[in-house]
C-alpha cells in the first residue's frame, strides 16, 4: 500500500472510532501509532499532545498533523490530517441532516447519555496512563497537582499552565544539572 494512503486510512480509522475529542482518543493513538505502527514513541506522542493542547485547533487533528509530518514530511501531515478529519466531516454532515428529527426521542437522548459516560471513562484512562508516564518524581508530581488545581479550581487557562509547567520543568532541569 502507498505510504500516504496507509497514513490516511490509519488516521481515518482512528477518526471514525473517536468520540469525545482528543483526550478520549489517546488510548487509540497510543495503540495504533506507538505500538502497532511505530510512527512515534510514547514520549513523542505525549509531546505532540502537549503541543497540540497549546496550539489553535483540535488536539486530535493537531496530533495527527505532527505524527504525519514526522513520518512523511509535509505530504504526510496533509494525509494524516485529512484522514483524521474525513470521518468526522461525513458523520457530522449526516447527523446535521437528521438531528432535529430525532433529538427529542428518548432513545437518542439515552444513547448520548451513555456515550458521555463512556467518553469520561476513556478520558480518565488516558489521564491515568499519561500521569503514570509523566510523573516520575516529587517535582513532576507537584507540577501535576498545581496544574490540576489551577485549571480545575481557579479557572486558569490550560495554555498558561502548560507554559508555566514547561518553565518549571526547565528550572528543575537546570537545578538538577547544577547539583550534578
Amino acid at each position: 500500500m502507498h505510504p500516504y494512503l496507509d497514513l490516511f486510512l490509519t488516521f481515518a480509522r482512528m477518526g471514525v472510532c473517536t468520540f469525545g475529542g482528543g483526550y478520549a482518543m489517546l488510548p487509540i493513538l497510543q495503540r495504533e501509532v506507538v505500538e502497532n505502527r511505530h510512527w512515534a514513541t510514547e514520549d513523542e506522542l505525549m509531546d505532540y499532545y502537549a503541543i497540540g493542547q497549546c496550539t489553535p485547533g483540535v488536539i486530535a487533528v493537531n496530533t495527527s498533523t505532527f505524527i504525519g509530518y514526522k513520518t512523511y514530511g509535509l505530504p504526510g501531515a496533509i494525509f494524516a490530517t485529512a484522514g483524521m478529519i474525513f470521518p468526522s466531516l461525513v458523520i457530522i454532515i449526516i447527523i446535521a441532516a437528521f438531528i432535529q428529527q430525532f433529538a427529542h426521542l428518548a432513545i437518542v437522548q439515552n444513547a448520548f447519555s451513555g456515550i458521555r459516560i463512556a467518553v469520561c471513562a476513556l478520558v480518565v484512562q488516558s489521564v491515568w496512563k499519561m500521569a503514570r508516564k509523566g510523573v516520575v518524581d516529587i517535582p513532576t508530581g507537584v507540577i501535576l497537582l498545581v496544574t490540576f488545581a489551577a485549571v480545575a479550581f481557579f479557572g486558569v487557562s490550560p495554555v498558561v499552565m502548560v507554559v508555566v509547567a514547561a518553565a518549571a520543568g526547565i528550572l528543575i532541569g537546570l537545578i538538577r544539572r547544577r547539583r550534578a
